[in-house]
């Protein structure tokens, strides 16, 4: 099993954690980790890892076929519609994301998400076998 991309996320005590960055100088938190500052440009920007858990502020239902690249799947392979969004996390930073819900469930705005890591389908010819997984958020229950 292969990571959708470099230092996007790792484990920390057996659980998924997004790896972000921290402005040394400003306090500014960003989401994938940044070499320069975007609110202050220092170049002070330490790795750390995000909160696993945050609020859903918007989203939406992906209806057609994404552009390649990132999306790898050929014009034959079937597309099946997905719902993402932004999730908050409690130092502010809004990550952009895959939803995960049940079918016939629609995500709540407002609601406690978590974090999880979802196979990425790579369809078409790029489908070599390897299971690539990147991560993705679902609505947290309460008696997991």
């Amino acid at each position: 099993m292969s990571a959708i991309a470099d230092g996007l996320f790792t484990s920390v005590s057996g659980r998924p954690r997004l790896v972000g960055a921290r402005c040394d100088g400003c306090g500014a938190v960003t989401f994938p980790t940044q070499d320069l500052c975007p609110r202050c440009g220092s170049d002070g920007m330490i790795t750390l890892h995000l909160a696993e858990r945050g609020r859903l502020w918007t989203w939406t239902t992906q209806t057609y076929r994404p552009k390649s690249p990132p999306y790898a799947g050929s014009g034959s392979d079937p597309f099946v519609p997905f719902a993402l969004g932004y999730v908050e996390l409690p130092d502010g930073v809004l990550v952009e994301t895959r939803l995960v819900v049940d079918e016939g469930e629609e995500p709540r705005i407002g609601a406690e998400m978590e974090l999880c890591l979802v196979p990425f389908p790579l369809g078409g010819d790029a489908d070599d076998g390897d299971v690539v997984t990147t991560f993705a958020f679902r609505p947290v229950e309460e008696n997991r």
